[in-house]
C-alpha cells in the first residue's frame, strides 16, 4: 500500500459514520449561526433583489450539454444584476426555518449550510476592486478590504495565478466548519466538500444561461490562502474557488 493509499483509508476510517456513533447535534444546543456576524454599523451593499433578475428560458439539456470550463476573459466587467444573479443561483436563500436553518438555491447536509462566499472583485460595475463578502441572508455585499493593494495578497496564493489576474471575479468557498460538525461531527468533512461541488455546478450552470465563463480552480496553496483571509485553517477554511468573467471569444 502507497502512502496514498494509506492516507485515504486513514481518511475514510476516520470520518465514517458507526452505528455506534451518535449524530453530533442535540435539540438543546443552540446551533452556530448561518452567517458570520459582522459589525452592526458595517455599510453593506445591497444586490439587486431575486425577483428583480431576468427570468431567461432555456433549454437545459442544451445548457448541460454546452457547460466548459472557460480560462481566458475579455476585460468587459460583469454588471452588478449579473453577480446579484450569479450569488443568488448559489448561494441564494430561499428560506428561513423555524429550526434555524435556511433552505437554499443548492442542497447541504442538513441544511446546514456551512459554506461562506467570499470574493475577489477586480471588474464589476460600481464596485471598487478588492475584497468582499456575500451575505446570503441579506442578499448584500459586505466589504472586507477595497483597493487594487488589497487583491495583491492574493494572486501568489494561486498556482497558476494568470485566470486569478484575468478574471472579473473570483469566487473563494469558505467553510465554516463549527456550522457542519454542530450536527455531523467528523463526518461534516465529508460533507463540507460534497456541499461545494454543489455550489460550483450551479455557478457553471447559471453562468451559461448569462454568457459569462467560469472555471473552477483547486490549484491554491491552502495556508497561505487562508492566512491571506485571517483564517487558522481549521475552523474556517478556502474549500473551493472559481473564476469567473465574459469569454474572450
Amino acid at each position: 500500500m502507497d502512502r496514498y493509499s494509506e492516507w485515504i483509508e486513514s481518511f475514510l476510517h476516520d470520518t465514517a459514520w458507526k452505528k455506534e456513533t451518535p449524530i453530533e447535534g442535540k435539540a438543546t444546543e443552540t446551533p452556530p449561526p448561518m452567517e458570520k456576524p459582522y459589525s452592526p454599523d458595517a455599510e453593506i451593499i445591497r444586490l439587486t433583489e431575486p425577483g428583480l433578475l431576468d427570468d431567461v428560458p432555456v433549454n437545459f439539456l442544451e445548457i448541460v450539454e454546452l457547460r466548459a470550463s472557460v480560462r481566458r476573459y475579455r476585460d468587459e466587467p460583469l454588471t452588478m444584476k449579473e453577480l446579484s444573479f450569479l450569488l443568488w443561483c448559489t448561494q441564494g436563500v430561499k428560506m428561513e426555518t423555524p429550526q434555524g436553518t435556511t433552505l437554499r438555491n443548492v442542497p447541504s447536509a442538513g441544511a446546514r449550510h456551512a459554506l461562506e462566499t467570499y470574493l475577489l472583485i477586480q471588474r464589476v460595475e460600481g464596485l471598487t476592486p478588492g475584497l468582499y463578502r456575500f451575505l446570503a441572508l441579506q442578499h448584500a455585499l459586505l466589504p472586507i478590504e477595497t483597493g487594487e493593494e488589497a487583491l495583491e495578497k492574493f494572486f501568489p496564493c494561486f498556482i497558476g495565478p494568470g485566470m486569478i489576474w484575468g478574471s472579473a471575479v473570483t469566487f473563494l468557498w469558505v467553510a465554516d466548519f463549527r456550522r457542519m460538525t454542530f450536527r455531523y461531527g467528523r463526518h461534516s468533512a465529508r460533507f463540507i466538500f460534497l456541499d461545494a461541488g454543489h455550489v460550483c455546478q450551479n455557478l457553471y450552470l447559471a453562468a451559461q444561461t448569462a454568457g459569462i465563463g467560469v472555471c473552477a480552480v483547486g490549484a491554491f496553496y491552502d495556508d497561505d490562502l487562508n492566512a491571506a483571509l485571517h483564517f487558522n485553517g481549521y475552523d474556517d477554511f478556502v474549500v473551493y474557488s472559481a473564476t469567473v468573467g465574459k469569454p474572450l471569444r
